[in-house]
């Protein structure tokens, strides 16, 4: 990424200059399986000699703790947690991604804007306002759309940490219980993510796998990116 490219007009404020690094985005529903890839592709590139970082949402400073203690009591609005989020983004990128990008990293993006992007058209906002919002989003090298239908990502929920309120989509009232809300919520967000794929260039992995299996897959993609580092 040595030529940085945006969505929009980019930062307002300041020049972002040359980014030798390569900005990697894994992208997917709740209970997927990002977060596990993202951690065993960091310690395979740090393993092979390559300086890695790795960035999320809510991990700014700056709106980690507010956001938080914001969904406490479930009464967050829609458009306050929607701008939440963008400041959370907005700060990561200027002060985390791009830095790393900087100083020649491969920075690992646990879900970039398009996550927050489809939350947010599932929750009513309008389609063009949601996209413009992130007019200064840096266009990643490569997004990969890890996939999985609504029966394996129940499956994972169940043995995992379980449903929760924001994630099973209740403050829309999907449903009248954390389940069914669940199904239904997860499956508006996955439409959302494929009707992105074209548009953003989304490359879709079947995540419906065991997690072994994705990651080798992840792996071979990933191998052409570091040989035209």
């Amino acid at each position: 990424m040595t030529d940085p490219v945006f969505y929009g007009c980019g930062f307002p404020y300041r020049a972002v200059g040359d980014l030798p690094g390569k900005l990697i985005v894994l992208e997917g529903t709740d209970g997927v399986g990002r977060s596990t890839q993202i951690g065993l592709l960091r310690k395979w590139l740090e393993d092979s000699g390559y300086a890695v970082s790795d960035t999320g949402l809510r991990r700014s400073a700056l709106t980690q703790v507010g956001l938080d203690q914001a969904k406490v009591g479930h009464t967050l609005g829609r458009q306050t947690m929607s701008l939440f989020y963008a400041t959370d983004f907005a700060d990561r990128l200027e002060n985390q991604i791009i830095p790393a990008l900087k100083a020649g990293f491969y920075v690992l993006s646990d879900r970039y804007f398009y996550s927050i992007i489809a939350r947010d058209i599932v929750r009513g906002a309008n389609r063009e306002w949601a996209k413009n919002v992130y007019g200064f989003a840096l266009k990643p090298d490569v997004v990969y759309y890890l996939r999985a239908d609504i029966p394996t990502l129940v499956s994972r929920m169940v043995y995992g940490r379980g449903f929760n309120y924001w994630e099973s989509g209740m403050d829309i009232r999907c449903a009248d219980n954390l389940y069914d809300s669940f199904c239904v919520y997860q499956g508006r967000v996955i439409q959302e993510f494929d009707l992105m794929t074209e548009e953003y260039g989304f490359e879709t992995i079947d995540a419906n796998r065991p997690v072994n299996a994705v990651f080798e897959e992840l792996k071979t993609r990933i191998r052409p990116l570091l040989e035209t580092a």
